[in-house]
């Protein structure tokens, strides 16, 4: 089988940042480097949880929510996967940097009542807010 463009990646020289992965049909995929890969370092199970909540929350509510078609953490907890249909690398990274200061806003995470996630007990808005802070600043340098 085929390489996904993800696993051709170099891990070993990967930064944080905001990279594109590349398009296909107009869907562009965006890699939203938190954290340095296999260095130990790594966003925990219930920051990464609410990131996605937040995140995804205040992005399908702006002014590009139609073209939002996925927003997910990676499973190694490095960062996440943002995928917009037509929206090219430089409007996609000034629409992520105002989405997650919107996040910043936010006094709760959404969506995590019972009956609205499947692991409602496994959030931590601090430490989302804390990991966004520092992932805004490496985007903004």
């Amino acid at each position: 089988m085929d390489n996904i463009k993800s696993f051709e990646l170099d891990h070993d020289t990967m930064i944080p940042g905001f990279y594109c992965l590349g398009e296909s049909h107009n869907v562009y995929t965006y890699d939203l480097r938190f954290k340095y890969p296999n260095k130990g370092d790594y966003l925990s199970y219930a920051a990464i949880h609410s990131i996605e909540h937040l995140f995804a929350t205040v992005i399908r509510n702006s002014d590009i929510k139609d073209d939002v078609i996925y927003f997910g953490p990676m499973g190694c907890r490095t960062g996440c996967y943002l995928l917009l249909y037509g929206i090219q690398e430089k409007q996609a990274k000034e629409k992520t940097i105002e989405c997650f200061k919107k996040c910043l806003e936010l006094d709760y995470v959404p969506g995590t009542e019972k009956k609205q996630c499947g692991n409602y007990k496994e959030h931590d808005l601090l430490e989302a807010k804390k990991a966004i802070k520092e992932y805004l600043d490496v985007l903004l340098k």
